[in-house]
């Protein structure tokens, strides 16, 4: 039987921009409980074409770029959208992704 989690999003339901709004450490799990060890990083974007709705994808490793005075315009490598259970058992949509890269146009906001 297939399970909910085994299927895949596209990541094209994003919308074809991506503004890079915060970056925040991911921390790894022992147990259920969060340690002080930094695995990687979230880098939330807002989606303009959603309403400015925003997700988080998880880049494990260094931080690749400083967190933004406003909003960059970026691009991910790599990047997949999964389904996860949340909290309060319902389900949520999660992001990963190996690598961001800055888009040559995009602008920061003032």
């Amino acid at each position: 039987m297939l399970k909910i989690t085994d299927i895949i999003i596209d990541p094209l339901t994003l919308g074809s921009k991506l503004w890079l709004v915060d970056i925040q450490p991911a921390y790894s799990y022992v147990n259920g409980h969060r340690t002080d060890t930094i695995t990687g990083y979230r880098y939330t974007v807002a989606l303009p074409e959603k309403n400015l709705e925003k997700i988080a994808v998880r880049i494990d490793g260094a931080q690749k770029m400083e967190n933004p005075n406003g909003f960059v315009e970026v691009t991910f490598s790599d990047l997949e959208l999964f389904i996860y259970w949340g909290a309060q058992n319902q389900p949520q949509v999660g992001a990963r992704a190996t690598d961001i890269q800055l888009v040559s146009s995009a602008r920061n906001k003032e």
